[in-house]
């Protein structure tokens, strides 16, 4: 009788002898010749005239006898020779040979890690760093585009002749500034390498002015009193879900990050102090950052909490109480209100309060910047200024609110 694997390279004799057992590999004594001991499916244990115990596996593959050289025995146990020799089958069922799967894993493991290995190290240091969760989800899908071409290659074997096809490729597909993200995301998986003692050189520095330079769009916002408060008047006229209604007003209001407010908790909000703390985790820049809430933003946030107050999220999905709204979320209102991707956009709202907020001339221009989070570009300025401006970023929200009330009721 044949067995199946004789099709894919192992053939079974009928009347073969019954399958090894411990006892029977410790007990085989050697002879004046070699001593093949069967277990079956084409694996063997040699016993050598010198005493020596060695297991081989037998397979056929493109038509021509094999042989598998698995390991000596105690050290290779008669279980772990099986499960080489039933790795070997499905090798074989894959229309691999058994031997040449061995030396790549040999070559492989002699040749260092792979690309994906240290970008997989890579990808925890971030998550240690408590990188914002939004940051991450880029970064993985950023080195998923380069795992194809590069993932399982030795990082000492890529140069920069082998990640530039990989940047064409998303550039090609018109994706300008992904290419470039992807670029700095490999570089940095490099740099890493380096520092941990595993890599010599960042091949992406060779890439600098390789690709197109994107073309940068600033977020469509309205800047123009007069269009700012019709814009007021749409929102307070959307029928849609009361939670993005909420999110809409608020963004207007407080010109927060789109996505620091649609993962906002109850627990960050201070009702008694009028003050709205975004932890160093969520926040950009990774340092908390406080802001004044006016009255109207209290108002607000109170009639929301009847519908969400009793889940830790302001903003909860529909699906599921356990995430935020969606980045689209805001963007797709909006549109139903009648204003194109071109005319306004969530994140927009931070560039409105900025210029009217500077054209007024009532504000100093530090003020401004600390209520919209930004860094100091400057670093010895930025040592310096330190401060909060709280006092009267408090004035200036309040008057920024009751500036916005007045646009939605007597427009410009």
């Amino acid at each position: 009788m044949v067995s199946i694997w004789q099709g894919v390279g192992i053939a079974l004799k009928s009347g073969a002898a019954m399958p090894l057992s411990d006892a029977a590999c410790r007990g085989a004594k050697p002879a004046d010749s070699l001593k093949k001991l069967s277990d079956g499916g084409g694996l063997q244990l040699w016993v050598q005239p010198s005493g020596a115990k060695l297991w081989r596996l037998a397979y056929r593959f493109g038509g021509k006898q094999k042989l598998l050289a698995i390991g000596p025995y105690p050290l290779v146990s008669l279980s772990d020779a099986r499960q080489t020799r039933d790795e070997a089958k499905r090798a074989l069922l894959a229309g691999q040979d058994p031997s040449e799967v061995k030396r790549a894993t040999i070559a492989a493991a002699k040749a260092g890690p792979t690309f994906k290995d240290i970008a997989e190290e890579y990808l925890a240091k971030q998550r240690r760093a408590k990188r914002a969760e939004r940051t991450l989800e880029k970064l993985e899908w950023l080195l998923g585009l380069a795992y194809a071409e590069l993932g399982r290659r030795p990082l000492d074997s890529i140069k920069a002749a082998d990640i530039f096809p990989v940047l064409h490729e998303v550039e090609l597909r018109g994706k300008h500034e992904t290419a470039r993200r992807l670029r700095s995301t490999i570089g940095a998986v490099f740099r890493y390498a380096i520092s941990t003692g595993r890599g010599e050189a960042d091949p992406t520095m060779a890439l600098k002015g390789s690709l197109t330079a994107p073309t940068v769009t600033p977020r469509a916002a309205v800047t123009e009193p007069k269009k700012l408060g019709g814009l007021l008047r749409a929102i307070d006229g959307f029928d849609g879900q009361p939670t993005t209604h909420a999110a809409l007003k608020l963004m207007a209001v407080l010109f927060p990050r789109p996505g620091e407010l649609r993962a906002a908790e109850w627990a960050e909000f201070d009702f008694e102090k009028a003050e709205w703390t975004i932890p160093a985790s969520r926040a950009k820049m990774r340092r908390p950052h406080r802001m004044p809430l006016p009255p109207q933003a209290v108002a607000i946030l109170e009639d929301l909490r009847r519908f969400t107050g009793r889940g830790t999220l302001l903003f909860p999905s529909v699906r599921t109480v356990l995430r935020p709204i969606s980045e689209n979320t805001l963007n797709a209102a909006l549109r139903r209100l009648g204003y194109a991707q071109d005319e306004v956009t969530s994140h927009g709202f931070r560039a409105t309060a900025s210029t009217l907020l500077n054209e007024c001339g009532l504000w100093h221009a530090d003020a401004i910047e600390r209520q919209l989070a930004h860094v100091e570009g400057n670093a010895v300025r930025r040592a310096y200024a330190r401060g909060e401006h709280w006092d009267e970023r408090v004035r200036m929200m309040a008057w920024w609110a009751d500036y916005l009330d007045g646009l939605r009721v007597a427009p410009a």
